[in-house]
């Protein structure tokens, strides 16, 4: 078993993470609790509220792991390709980081924060970026959009396609066709794209 004095208070934070980031994505977010996590690393509850401030501290550090790599999925998705089949090309890679990665994907949303708790600047900044990559195809689709008109259409589209995926994934994961969803999702972007084309 380890003892503190084995690990600098930044190795343990790095420890509790990787082994709360190992639960949510074995045995989802229903199954991460403090004193698992404790047995897991072999330090007590008490060494782990040394390093996060609370549940929903750790929550937000693994949270953020998740748009980290949510964002660099987006990256790697985006194409030289007209701008409609850009978001389509992000869409159907959100979707694909939802299905594989189903347990992580699904704490973001699953976990709310209590009323006492807040956004943290640097969490903030996490979301802001993933959705600063959804705005990228829309500056050439749509330029004549204000940037506060961008920013709300770009949100109104990935809502909706994130309720697509969490609708078509919750609870049937084994049996969901992901083309079948594909093709919803297609349906929502071109159809959403097409709205914001200016009458001639």
């Amino acid at each position: 078993m380890a003892r503190r004095s084995e690990h600098s208070l930044e190795e343990l934070k790095a420890l509790v993470l990787s082994a709360a980031e190992t639960i949510v994505i074995e045995e989802g977010f229903s199954a991460l609790k403090v004193r698992t996590i404790a047995m897991e690393i072999g330090y007590t509850v008490g060494s782990i509220y040394m390093v996060f401030t609370n549940m929903a501290d750790l929550i937000m550090h693994i949270n953020a792991g998740t748009l980290d790599a949510i964002a660099v999925q987006l990256e790697q998705a985006q194409e030289e390709c007209g701008a409609e089949q850009s978001i389509q090309i992000l869409a159907s890679s959100y979707l694909r980081y939802a299905s594989q990665n189903f347990n992580r994907w699904h704490t973001v949303f699953d976990y709310s924060l209590s009323v006492d708790s807040k956004i943290t600047a640097w969490y903030k900044e996490k979301v802001d970026n993933v959705f600063a990559l959804l705005e990228v195809p829309f500056l050439a689709y749509a330029p004549a959009l204000s940037e506060d008109q961008r920013k709300r259409a770009v949100r109104a589209l990935w809502f909706g396609v994130h309720g697509i995926c969490a609708l078509s994934l919750k609870g049937q994961r084994d049996k969901t066709d992901i083309d079948d969803i594909e093709e919803t999702l297609a349906l929502l972007v071109k159809n959403f794209m097409c709205g914001l084309t200016p009458s001639p």
